[in-house]
């Protein structure tokens, strides 16, 4: 413990000056208890000696009134103590006022034992009372070794000289053990305040170690939100070359080629469409890491929202043999239409995967002031262990390797944390073996929309003989959707930017029967805007849709109140398709924004 204290000493010590205010704080706080003991003790042998007939009362007046002093002025410099604004800058000076007082008091109880009275009696009450006091100051002094010694040795040594110095066996005898007890105090004293310091040490390292801990989580968390941010930002590059891709490939699949050249192809198209895939949920993740998605919620009917994410996943159902439901509501409901079609389109692209046989039900139930959003299947089912990690990232049920032909197991990561975000609480219930629902709870108002299609039907493919205009400035995008339509039996009018659409459409005699538009071209010029003039050039509402290079960008609450569909890269070439033919056979009137592809 010794060599301990002599380390905290040390000037090489970075917690040292710390410890040492630290030191003197405690003697400031524990000051009163040993101040006021003190005072009674002085009251008490006044008191007794008087009775022994030893002490005069001008004496004793005497006695008390520099007891009084000392407790006057030990409160004084506490009460100017915790006045001071930073104390712990001049630690120094306030141990040394303290320091001065004790001593004071030790000097004012050792010379009590010699010069107070001089009966032997009285001389044995006043040596009690006053090694008493010293026997307080280990606890109340004890956290600063200069005020306990201070106070300590002038009452134990003077005593002590004095009774070495008189003549008779007891007066040695009292000098024999009052150097016992010095040693014995003394070394209490000093363990008490070695202990002390090394808890204020080890506090100060434990603050430092969370200190750092902290820093270093906000470092990592920096770092991930650091990646998040990047790859949310580095989407619109990294969108461009796979939506080029795809359609590329879409275009070559038109030409004549053997059996060979037809499986490769195919074989591409599957690997395109699982990188698209993984690279909308890899995007959708660290966005919603990152902060930057934000909810835009707003009153609309669930009806049409329903069928349209329905219509998108049931050709798919039917080709697996399922019998794919969606039941019908004219509920209207308070959520973002854009973050909302996210999670119900993972839940039924989910079920649509993992069921192999049986059906999917998608539909609504109300709740009181709310109304429940499920999608039940009969597919394989999640066992009761692995549940609440279905919804980690990177996790698949059922096996401990996921499947990489399925996708990273982000889907229902991403769910969650759009429903989170929504403040939907999100139910899972589910049997191995049986199937799986999932219930979203969304605010809901007693009132119904007028009108909900009943029936889920499909849009034909596409309309031929049609002519689109597509404006998009990024030149691989641009030549990959010519490629691809004029594949697909469309006359096609392509431009980079405004001025050069203007260019190009004065050469046209008719109207375009639809218009594929980027969300922000050269110049600055928004897609929206573009749209709007041309349909008030033709005075005519041509179909058109809005290309976004992500889902949850502002482009989309944009193209909805503009009325306008909704198309975010990569696309995929079927829901291209599809998306063409179901704009084509829409009234021009129509409000296009309920179809986002």
């Amino acid at each position: 413990m010794r060599r301990r204290f002599s380390s905290a000493s040390s000037s090489d010590d970075p917690y040292l000056e710390r410890i040492r205010f630290e030191q003197v704080d405690e003697l400031y706080r524990n000051m009163e208890v040993g101040v006021l003991g003190a005072f009674m003790g002085s009251i008490a042998l006044a008191a007794g000696v008087i009775a022994f007939g030893d002490l005069s009362w001008t004496a004793a007046a005497a006695w008390m009134a520099g007891a009084v002093g000392c407790v006057s002025f030990h409160l004084a410099i506490k009460y100017f103590y915790r006045r001071v604004r930073n104390p712990e800058m001049a630690w120094r000076r306030w141990a040394c006022g303290f320091t001065a007082a004790m001593l004071a008091d030790g000097i004012g109880w050792g010379s009590a034992t010699i010069f107070l009275v001089d009966r032997a009696d009285a001389q044995i009450l006043t040596l009690l009372v006053a090694n008493t006091v010293a026997i307080g100051a280990v606890a109340t002094c004890g956290s600063y070794m200069p005020a306990f010694l201070a106070i300590f040795l002038p009452i134990t040594l003077l005593s002590g000289v004095w009774h070495a110095t008189q003549g008779g066996t007891l007066h040695h005898a009292a000098a024999v053990l009052i150097g016992v007890f010095v040693v014995t105090m003394s070394r209490l004293a000093w363990l008490a305040n070695a202990n002390f310091i090394q808890r204020l040490r080890l506090h100060f390292e434990k603050e430092a170690l969370a200190e750092e801990f902290r820093r270093q989580k906000e470092i990592a968390e920096e770092a991930n939100l650091s990646k998040s941010r990047f790859l949310a930002a580095a989407s619109h590059d990294l969108r461009q070359p796979i939506h080029g891709l795809g359609m590329f490939v879409g275009a070559l699949a038109r030409h004549p080629m053997n059996d060979e050249m037809r499986r490769l192809v195919e074989n591409i198209e599957g690997s395109i469409d699982l990188m698209e895939g993984l690279f909308n949920a890899l995007l959708d993740m660290s966005r919603l890491d990152a902060g930057v998605v934000k909810s835009h919620l707003q009153w609309f009917p669930i009806g049409p929202f329903l069928e349209r994410v329905c219509q998108v996943n049931a050709e798919e159902a039917l080709q697996k043999n399922l019998s794919f439901i969606q039941c019908s509501s004219t509920a209207i409901v308070y959520s973002d239409p854009v973050l909302l079609e996210r999670i119900l389109r993972n839940l039924v692209s989910n079920a649509v995967r993992y069921t192999d046989r049986g059906k999917i039900l998608v539909g609504c139930r109300r709740r009181g002031q709310y109304l429940s959003l499920q999608v039940w299947d009969t597919g394989r089912g999640i066992a009761v262990g692995e549940q609440d990690r279905v919804f980690q990232e990177f996790y698949q049920a059922g096996t401990s390797e996921p499947h990489r032909d399925k996708g990273l197991g982000l889907g229902l990561a991403i769910v969650k944390r759009l429903a989170i975000l929504l403040d939907h609480p999100l139910e899972l219930s589910s049997e191995l073996g049986r199937g799986t629902a999932f219930k979203l709870l969304l605010p809901a108002t007693c009132q119904e929309a007028t009108s909900t299609p009943a029936t889920l039907s499909l849009a034909p493919c596409f309309a031929p003989s049609a002519l689109i205009l597509v404006i998009e400035d990024a030149f691989t995008a641009r030549e990959a959707m010519r490629d691809l339509l004029t594949s697909w039996g469309y006359d096609v009018i392509v431009a980079a930017s405004r001025a050069d659409m203007l260019a190009r459409i004065t050469q046209c005699p008719s109207p375009p029967d639809l218009i594929l538009c980027g969300y922000r071209l050269q110049g600055e010029t928004m897609g929206v805007d573009l749209i709007r003039s041309l349909h008030a050039e033709y005075n005519e509402d041509i179909p058109a849709a809005l290309i976004i290079d992500d889902a949850t960008s502002d482009g989309v609450q944009a193209a909805r109140e503009a009325r306008i569909a909704v198309l975010s890269k990569p696309i995929a070439n079927s829901k291209l398709r599809a998306m063409i033919g179901n704009l084509m056979n829409k009234p021009r009137a129509s409000d296009q924004a309920e179809y986002a592809a």
